[in-house]
């Protein structure tokens, strides 16, 4: 196991630096960020100074060098546009998306596993055509559509819950949080709705897929000849065989969220990571650019190293293969 894990933390560093260079070629090779950070009428001696002073005079290789050895201490530069440390300004957008994030994924969770089991368990019921008809509407329709759909009906016809922004928010160790707040759930609700809905359907699809595969198996037939009741068959012995699955979606889903909620926290005004990776781009920020794709490579990797790690938890037969 031990040897495993090493394995994999080289694989994480080599796809790291992969990425890095990836990153770095495709975000500096385009535009030009001396025209955001000076005026095009400033005089020529000030364009050469600020060239100069943001290494941009450099050649390639070697502003390459100085960007990994300022990745590695930590330092990801000042933005442009905020004229503040890339660092914290994206921590400060951090805890909008995760808790968008976290509610959209684990509420499709809550939802979508138990509908899925239904759905696998009693195939042929008008219950289970119900949900693997709406579980269709789920990959379909596009996200921004039901997040129009949604402020139109809550919000501009019904007038339940408003049509954007974060809400209040309390500090709790220095970080905002708009959980801990009745009127920040209010302004919750509708995009982590929004957003979950993919997920909540591809969980219903692949649990369902499971439970259909494992009640065909020998050892439920075996479980029940032996008198086991179907929760105990279901829950004691089902679940747990297609609990690897689920869990790759979930952390992939989860990585995959957290990265790309870019057009939900577009269309609510929500201030989180996706809105922020839009406004850069749009003002061509190029530290803020680069620092948002590094931590999304990071997060893809730490998350694929855990989900690994929680498939030796969950199977013994992964933990003695590997060792």
């Amino acid at each position: 196991m031990l040897g495993f894990l090493i394995q994999r933390l080289l694989q994480a560093a080599a796809v790291m630096v992969v990425i890095s260079a990836l990153v770095f070629v495709g975000v500096f090779a385009i535009g030009n960020p001396i025209d955001v950070l000076i005026a095009p009428d400033a005089p020529q001696d000030i364009r050469l100074d600020t060239i100069a002073r943001y290494g941009f005079d450099q050649p390639l290789w070697r502003q390459y060098l100085n960007f990994v050895s300022s990745l590695v201490l930590g330092n990801f530069g000042r933005s442009f546009v905020f004229n503040m440390p890339v660092l914290d300004l994206i921590l400060s957008r951090l805890p909008a998306t995760l808790e968008l994030t976290l509610a959209a994924l684990i509420g499709a969770t809550a939802i979508g596993v138990p509908l899925g089991m239904y759905a696998g368990y009693r195939p042929h019921a008008l219950g289970s055509r119900i949900v693997m008809g709406l579980s269709v509407l789920g990959f379909s329709v596009p996200t921004f559509w039901i997040g129009l759909l949604l402020i139109m009906a809550f919000a501009v016809e019904l007038g339940w819950l408003p049509a954007g922004g974060r809400g209040d928010t309390v500090a709790v160790l220095g970080v905002q949080w708009s959980i801990l707040t009745l009127n920040g759930w209010t302004h919750l609700l509708l995009p982590a709705l929004t957003l979950s809905l993919f997920r909540m359907a591809l969980m219903i699809r692949l649990t369902r897929a499971g439970m259909r595969e494992a009640m065909m198996s020998d050892y439920v037939r075996f479980a029940r000849a032996q008198g086991l009741s179907d929760g105990k068959v279901i829950f004691g012995h089902v679940l747990k065989n297609i609990s690897i699955p689920l869990v790759t979606v979930f952390g992939l889903e989860l990585a995959a969220t957290l990265a790309f909620a870019v057009v939900t926290e577009t269309i609510f005004s929500w201030p989180g990571l996706g809105k922020l990776i839009i406004d850069s781009i749009q003002s061509l920020d190029r530290p803020v650019m680069v620092a948002y794709l590094m931590l999304v490579a990071f997060l893809f990797i730490m998350i694929n190293f855990t989900v690994d790690i929680a498939y030796a938890a969950l199977d013994p037969r992964v933990r003695s293969g590997r060792s």
